[in-house]
């Protein structure tokens, strides 16, 4: 294990697993990363690998199959494995966050059908907010659930999905009108729905489009897709929680625990980048030495270990406030603001130290340099922790006049 971001007072079963996962990241995820994401493939056998190792059931509870382990047993298992290639942790986040939802929210039904089969990979989740026009607004949805007897009809087209193609089970949060008269508050008329779909690209079930993967500039080999939903069949009993007016606190407890996982990311990949500029600074001699005795690469060192810690830490705060049952919304938002804007630090430094080198493809830390940014946006803007974080500190420290 490295001497930075160390976590205390874990069991020996955390630790086990932990090692485990990170012996699987040296061995099978370093190894090939930079040649699948430039080819911006699908990494299927990591994926398999990682079905293996059971951590797609990581925290689904056991009598449904899964380990049954803590949200801070997960984020370290992520911050590990975004360390190798934050693309597969993304690929695990969004699983994660609709077993959560439904072990959370979900009719036993609901949770009898999916979570067995969620515990061993069988079925891959992915859930949806956002659309083309939406951004930070999640109050703008227009994607529409009607009522038609027993049934509800999805119309819209959703944004940035994240596993749209790969996965079989997206948890989707449209508008239902439906019971919730005219004037109601645009949250309390949202529903999460559970739908089921094939694998792949196009058509993958009547009424429901998967187009192909946006290209984008990072945060490749993950595939990220619109959803477009016309005249989509849903039976009412794939509400999840069997309700309609609840998808937006739903989504929002999932979000939640979500940016946990995103500051872990943030987490893993800044110790990549420290590792790889702490050793190309042995290794490049300049001046007759190597440049890691120059002060100002020194100084960068620092810096960069510095922030590492700093953003570990407020990570597994946040995690443990969470398993322990208490409100975490701030502990979250500032984990998740921190982790990311450091992250992108870290790895600039780490980019200043290579040099040239740092812009051939060559080097590991240019794919590093295109997929920070992504952090600094997925699951809420830092402009959006900002203003959670703002609003409960002022709740925390209401003047008493």
């Amino acid at each position: 294990m490295t001497r930075l971001a160390q976590t205390a007072g874990l069991t020996d079963v955390q630790r086990e697993i932990l090692s485990t996962v990170r012996e699987f990241v040296d061995k099978e995820i370093i190894p090939v990363a930079t040649e699948l994401e430039h080819r911006d493939e699908y990494p299927q056998a990591i994926v398999d690998g990682l079905k293996e190792l059971g951590l797609f059931g990581l925290m689904i509870p056991e009598e449904y199959g899964g380990l049954g382990e803590s949200l801070l047993t997960y984020a370290l298992c992520v911050e590990e494995i975004a360390r190798g290639w934050m693309s597969v942790s993304g690929i695990i986040n969004t699983h994660f966050i609709v077993a959560y939802m439904l072990k959370q929210h979900g009719t036993q039904e609901q949770k009898d059908h999916f979570l067995p089969r969620m515990a061993t990979g069988e079925v891959r989740g992915a859930f949806s907010m956002s659309e083309p026009g939406l951004g930070s607004d999640v109050s703008a949805i227009t994607s529409k659930a009607v009522k038609d007897g027993e049934e509800y009809v999805l119309n819209g087209q959703k944004m940035w999905l994240t596993n749209g193609g790969s996965s079989t089970l997206v948890a989707v949060l449209v508008r239902s009108d439906e019971g919730h008269p005219e004037g109601t508050a645009p949250h309390k008329s949202m529903t999460t729905f559970l739908v089921e779909k094939e694998p792949g690209f196009g058509e993958v079930r009547p009424g429901l489009t998967i187009p192909g993967k946006i290209d984008k500039m990072g945060y490749k080999g993950v595939d990220t897709t619109e959803l477009i939903m016309d005249g989509l069949r849903i039976p009412a009993n794939r509400v999840l929680g069997g309700q309609t007016g609840r998808g937006f606190y739903q989504m929002m407890d999932g979000v939640e625990v979500g940016r946990v996982n995103v500051a872990a990311r943030g987490c893993g990949v800044a110790q990549r980048a420290f590792e790889l500029g702490v050793s190309y600074a042995q290794q490049r001699h300049t001046f007759g030495k190597p440049i890691a005795q120059h002060q100002a690469i020194q100084f960068k060192l620092a810096e960069m270990a510095t922030k590492v810690e700093a953003a570990h830490a407020m990570m597994v705060n946040a995690a443990r406030k969470k398993d322990s049952g208490e409100r975490n919304d701030l502990e979250a938002g500032m984990a998740k603001y921190l982790a990311s804007e450091y992250c992108k630090e870290v790895v600039e430094d780490a980019f200043r130290i290579h040099g040239g080198y740092g812009f051939s493809k060559e080097y590991e830390i240019e794919r590093l340099y295109r997929e920070a940014p992504m952090l600094l946006i997925g699951e809420g803007t830092a402009e959006i922790q900002k203003m959670i974080i703002g609003r409960r500190l002022l709740e925390e420290y209401r003047f008493q006049g």
